[in-house]
């Protein structure tokens, strides 16, 4: 592995063999790039998107990373979020319904939500 401003590192000589996977499933794919003001970025995780990695259909999250910015966190958290789903609970979809639920008790238009969300 390399790491940047040490070099390459050997994991299984400095960590020992547990430390290394002779194989892994891939369950999630997060691409992280360069912030694009012209782009308008899913901010709920509603909006699911997917790709195809080695003709394998993956589920695709696309981040605007910053230099400074703690990258290995937010992708655990991606990763975590992924999980959950995974599980049957997903914490956009939950937000969404009670959303809907209480402009609809407030007498609002449910259905125009997820636009004005956008706009934000």
């Amino acid at each position: 592995m390399e790491i940047r401003g040490v070099g390459l590192i050997d994991i299984n000589a400095l960590f020992g063999i547990r430390s290394v996977r002779q194989q892994k499933r891939i369950e999630v794919v997060v691409q992280l790039e360069d912030w694009d003001n012209t782009r308008e970025y899913d901010r709920t995780g509603l909006d699911q998107q997917r790709t195809d990695l080695l003709d394998v259909e993956l589920p695709l999250v696309t981040r605007p990373a910053e230099p400074r910015q703690e990258s290995t966190v937010i992708c655990e958290v991606v990763a975590m979020t992924h999980l959950l789903r995974y599980s049957g609970v997903d914490s956009a979809t939950a937000f969404n319904e009670r959303l809907i639920r209480r402009m609809r008790e407030k007498g609002g238009a449910a259905g125009e939500w997820r636009t004005t969300w956008k706009r934000l």
